[in-house]
C-alpha cells in the first residue's frame, strides 16, 4: 500500500534520514514523498497540492515566511488541517520546555508529538506506525507533561502561557498587548495572578522568568 507523506523540516538530510528509516515501517507501506524546506515551500506544496497526504510530519523551527505570517511548523498546522483534514500531523521539535510542549499539545493537538532527544530509529518507526494506525504517540517527555498538564491550575492557561515565554524572548512588558491582543490591565492582571500562583510577592519579570524556569515551564 502506498503512503503520500509530506516532510517538513529545513535540513535536506534530516528528511533523507527519515525517509530510509521509515522504509522500514512494519506495515509495508511505501512512501510518496513530498519535502518542504521552508514555511514558504510548505506553504504553496499545501495549498497547490491536488493529491491529498495521509501524513504530514513537520520540525517545529523553520525559516519563516513572513508574508502569510508562517513563523514556524507551528503556525504551518492549520493550513494542513484546512487543505488535508484528513491527514495524521506528527509534529517533531529539538525543544523541551514545557510552556512550549503544553502549547503544541493544546493548540496543535497533533496525532504524534516527538521530542528529538528522545527517540530512536526504531522509536520513530513506532511513532509511524501508530499514527498511521490511527493512534496517538508521544514520546517520553510529551507523554510526562501531558500527565502534568491534566492537572495544571487554570492560571497557567494559554495568555499566562504565552506571557511568561514572550517574557522569555525578551519582549518587554510594554510591547505584550501587540501580541496578544490583549490591554495592559488585562496583562498587568495575569501577571499578577502569575506571580501569585509562582508566590512572588513583588518582583519583576525577571523574578517571574527565574521561578519559571526553577519550576521547569521554560
Amino acid at each position: 500500500m502506498e503512503l503520500n507523506v509530506l516532510m517538513i523540516d529545513d535540513h535536506q538530510s534530516i528528511i533523507e534520514g527519515y525517509k530510509a528509516i521509515l522504509a522500514y515501517n512494519s506495515g509495508g507501506y511505501t512512501l510518496n514523498t513530498t519535502a518542504a524546506n521552508s514555511c514558504q515551500e510548505a506553504y504553496t506544496i499545501i495549498t497547490t497540492q491536488k493529491t491529498d497526504f495521509d501524513l504530514v510530519m513537520v520540525d517545529y523551527i523553520m525559516p519563516p515566511f513572513e508574508e502569510e505570517n508562517l513563523h514556524s511548523g507551528e503556525d504551518l498546522v492549520p493550513l494542513i488541517r484546512k487543505y488535508f483534514p484528513k491527514a495524521k500531523i506528527m509534529m517533531l521539535t529539538s525543544h523541551y520546555q514545557s510552556l512550549l510542549l503544553f502549547r503544541l499539545l493544546k493548540d496543535c493537538n497533533p496525532e504524534g508529538l516527538l521530542v528529538k532527544s528522545d527517540f530512536t530509529a526504531d522509536d520513530l518507526i513506532e511513532a509511524f506506525d501508530t499514527v498511521v494506525s490511527g493512534n496517538i504517540y508521544y514520546t517520553c517527555t510529551v507523554a510526562q507533561l501531558k500527565k502534568e498538564l491534566e492537572n495544571t491550575p487554570k492560571v497557567l492557561d494559554y495568555y499566562n502561557r504565552q506571557i511568561i515565554l514572550l517574557l522569555a524572548q525578551g519582549v518587554q512588558t510594554k510591547n505584550l498587548p501587540d501580541h496578544l491582543f490583549l490591554s495592559k490591565s488585562a496583562i498587568d492582571k495575569r501577571k499578577a495572578l502569575i506571580k501569585e500562583f509562582f508566590g512572588i510577592e513583588k518582583g519583576s519579570d525577571e523574578d517571574i522568568l527565574r521561578e519559571a524556569r526553577r519550576l521547569g515551564y521554560i
